[in-house]
């Protein structure tokens, strides 16, 4: 077991390219953390750095007690599954499993009861006798992390194992490995987990704590509740949440909040949260944080453009002069609307944030915070 700090950790290519930004994350023994952000953003880089595939340029990577900078991936603990599984495919499973074991000198019967363990654990007894092509997907991924179990690393890192999978599947997947890292936790055993990823929703219903990244810098490290109520900047408001936070232009006086000419009371609240009143200011709040006001209630006078029923809710893609708004409501609460081509929007305004548009701070969470 072990835990990985990441201290001023840079990466540039060609001597101009800086890919890396001098990053610093400490992830704990045992923990799952998530590497999230778009294409580009480096957090694969990272991860290479971490097993020792990819050359640091500066910094330091510390597994465990150990400085690993100058160490090979084979002297560094970590086990890696990959985003096509690297299955070996003139050997069965059997082998897969087995050959690091081998390269190890582990004897005969310590590998079978290894390979016994782990088979069992995953649910692959009956594809032991298999070739990879013989494999489904969501069987070559179990064997892929059945190969990478096995070692008993006191690292695992994982990138993008899931994007092959179709929706199903990798569902069901996300659900498998978490409930693996608990068992690996439960049971004392190597559990420390570096996830990368692009999906949020992956990123969100596994990991113990998310790294948002973007352009080689992290932008916010914290649980998924955090991160969801408490963006530290427009760029994790931006892209935690699904749907994507409303961010629009707009301005706040005397306890109003005003979009082009209308304007709505939002209380005090907002007002003592705030760290200070930017003169470039954009408001932000979820799509699930609006309600649909009645005709003669406060609220905003919006078109609707376009309604997606998703079963139990609806999708309102609305206009506010000029500014595109997505609400999410309660069917019921839809259908009591009829074919009304306005809707009142009211949002909650305990839920509303506030960021300078300089520089895309969130200045909404000082001596207070966003309702969970």
């Amino acid at each position: 077991m072990a835990g990985v700090q990441l201290k001023n950790l840079e990466k540039v290519y060609g001597g101009t390219l800086k890919a890396v930004h001098g990053i610093n994350l400490d992830i704990t023994d045992g923990e799952f953390m998530v590497l999230v952000g778009p294409s580009g953003c480096a957090k694969s880089t990272t991860l290479r750095m971490v097993a020792g595939l990819e050359e640091i340029t500066a910094g330091e990577i510390i597994i465990g007690d150990r400085r690993v900078n100058d160490l090979p991936p084979g002297k560094r603990s970590i086990a890696m599954v990959f985003q096509n599984y690297a299955l070996y495919p003139h050997m069965k499973v059997r082998g897969n499993l087995a050959f690091g074991l081998k390269i190890a000198g582990c004897s005969r019967p310590e590998i079978d009861a290894a390979i016994a363990d782990v088979a069992r654990m995953l649910e692959i007894e009956p594809l032991l006798d298999r070739l990879p092509k013989q494999l489904s997907g969501g069987q070559a991924q179990r064997v892929a992390l059945g190969r990478a179990l096995i070692k008993k690393p006191g690292v695992f890192l994982f990138d993008e194992p899931l994007s092959n999978l179709d929706a199903k599947l990798r569902a069901s997947m996300r659900v498998r490995i978490t409930d693996l890292h608990r068992q690996l936790k439960a049971e004392g055993l190597s559990s420390t987990v570096i996830y990368v990823t692009h999906d949020q929703t992956e990123a969100m219903t596994m990991g113990d704590r998310i790294c948002v990244m973007q352009a080689g810098r992290i932008m916010q490290a914290a649980t998924p509740k955090e991160l969801y109520n408490h963006p530290a900047n427009l760029f994790v408001a931006g892209f935690i949440g699904s749907p994507e936070m409303n961010l629009v232009d707009g301005a706040l006086e005397g306890g109003d909040f005003i979009v082009g000419s209308q304007k709505i009371a939002i209380g005090s609240d907002l007002e003592r949260r705030l760290s200070e009143k930017p003169s470039d200011a954009i408001i932000g709040i979820r799509p699930q944080h609006f309600s649909l006001a009645g005709s003669e209630g406060p609220g905003l006078s919006a078109r609707l453009a376009n309604a997606e029923f998703m079963g139990h809710e609806v999708y309102l893609h609305t206009e506010l002069e000029g500014r595109k708004l997505v609400c999410v409501v309660g069917a019921g609460e839809f259908e009591a609307l009829g074919r009304s081509d306005i809707v009142r929007l009211r949002p909650d305004p305990t839920k509303l944030h506030v960021f300078n548009k300089i520089d895309g701070r969130n200045v909404s969470l000082r001596g207070g915070s966003i309702a969970a």
